[in-house]
C-alpha cells in the first residue's frame, strides 16, 4: 500500500468507525523504520483542511507515526473543525516523511523548494514549514511565515534548522 492510500484509509476508518486500521508491514517507497512525518489534507479545490505532524519520531514505527498524524490532522488541527463523514469523498492527501534536521549557518544554505525549515526563538517558541509549498517562493517568505505561526516577534533572535522530506501525493 502507498503512504497516501494508507493515510486516506486511516482517516476514513477513524471518521466512519472511530477505529484505527490494521497496520501493514510496510508502505511502498518508505525505507526508514522511524521518522517524523506530516499528513496534509486538502479539499479537491486545494483548500487546506488539516495538517499535523511530528519533527522527530514519537512512535515505534513510521507506519504508527502516519496513523497518529493522519487522525490528528483530520480531527485536531486547531485551525479547523474536525472533518465530517460527508467531506471524505472531497479530500486529497499527502504524506511527508522528514529527514533529520540540520543546523543552518547562513540563509544561503536554504531553498524553499528543497528544504523545509524550523525556526527556533530564544523564548522557546518554534514553528516548522514544509518545503515546496505553493506561494512560498523565497527564504524570507519561509522565515516570516514560521515566525508568524510561532508568534515570534520580528526583533527576537532566532536560529534555523533545515530538513528535506520524501513527499508522497495522490
Amino acid at each position: 500500500m502507498k503512504p497516501v492510500e494508507f493515510a486516506k484509509l486511516t482517516v476514513e476508518k477513524y471518521i466512519k468507525e472511530n477505529k484505527k486500521p490494521s497496520l501493514p508491514l510496510s508502505l511502498v517507497g518508505i525505507e526508514v523504520e522511524k521518522a517524523g512525518s506530516f499528513v496534509s489534507i486538502k479539499t479537491k479545490n486545494g483548500d487546506l483542511r488539516g495538517c499535523i505532524g511530528t519533527i522527530f519520531p514519537t512512535k515505534n514505527t513510521i507506519i504508527e507515526e502516519i496513523v497518529h498524524n493522519a487522525i490528528s490532522a483530520s480531527t485536531q488541527d486547531p485551525r479547523f473543525e474536525p472533518i465530517k463523514r460527508y467531506e471524505l469523498n472531497d479530500l486529497v492527501y499527502s504524506v511527508d516523511v522528514l529527514h533529520p534536521p540540520e543546523d543552518v549557518a547562513s540563509l544561503d544554505e536554504l531553498d524553499p523548494n528543497i528544504y523545509g525549515i524550523i525556526v527556533l526563538a530564544q523564548s522557546g517558541r518554534q514553528a516548522l514549514l514544509l518545503p515546496d509549498l505553493e506561494g512560498v517562493d523565497t527564504v524570507e517568505d519561509q522565515i516570516a511565515i514560521c515566525m508568524r505561526k510561532a508568534g515570534i516577534p520580528s526583533h527576537e533572535a532566532i536560529s534555523i534548522k533545515r530538513f528535506k522530506v520524501d513527499r508522497y501525493k495522490e
